[in-house]
């Protein structure tokens, strides 16, 4: 079920543990490789849609991604060619250029998307965790899933994980 008029594919692409943590002080609580390749093999090139504090984790804005950052705050200082916008609404519209713009987090503006978005890329960490964000349980009513990669643990995956698509039903 939409609640936001759109004509691009609005997808969400979040790293949840079995526990459905996503974070914990601001940060990711692990680091695999593959994951990381896949999340910048999908969003090169689109536009990506998050948090203010999901956008002050990174160094500096990622290459070749057009960052749209919501916050509250007014006159939010960003670097040129970073688009400030008050709301998840306003940010989808910024996108709309965008055949598929990405909602990348966090744990606020998933809850808020969640409804909105037609796909889900999930990156199954295949451990638990503790954390202070979590991840809405995916409900296969709303959701049905349409491919799972699974990756074992290795010399650069201290965990298994599995990379799962949903799309909505």
């Amino acid at each position: 079920m939409k609640t936001i008029n759109q004509t691009s594919k609005l997808t969400l692409i979040v790293a949840v543990s079995e526990n459905n943590v996503i974070g914990k002080d601001n940060d990711l609580i692990w680091r695999l490789r593959k994951d990381l390749q896949r999340f910048k093999a999908l969003t090169t090139g689109h536009c990506i849609i998050m948090g203010r504090k999901t956008f002050e984790s990174f160094p500096k804005p990622l290459p070749n991604r057009t960052h749209i950052v919501i916050t509250r705050q007014l006159n939010y200082k960003v670097p040129d060619g970073v688009t400030v916008v008050n709301s998840l609404e306003a940010a989808i519209e910024a996108s709309k250029e965008d055949p598929c713009p990405y909602i990348i987090g966090g744990g606020e503006i998933y809850k808020q998307a969640i409804n909105s978005v037609d796909l889900i890329e999930l990156t199954k960490v295949h451990h638990t965790f503790e954390g202070d964000t979590f991840f809405t349980e995916i409900d296969n009513t709303s959701w049905e899933e349409i491919n799972c990669i699974y990756n074992e643990k290795d010399d650069f995956h201290k965990y298994p994980f599995s990379f799962i698509t949903y799309k909505r039903r």
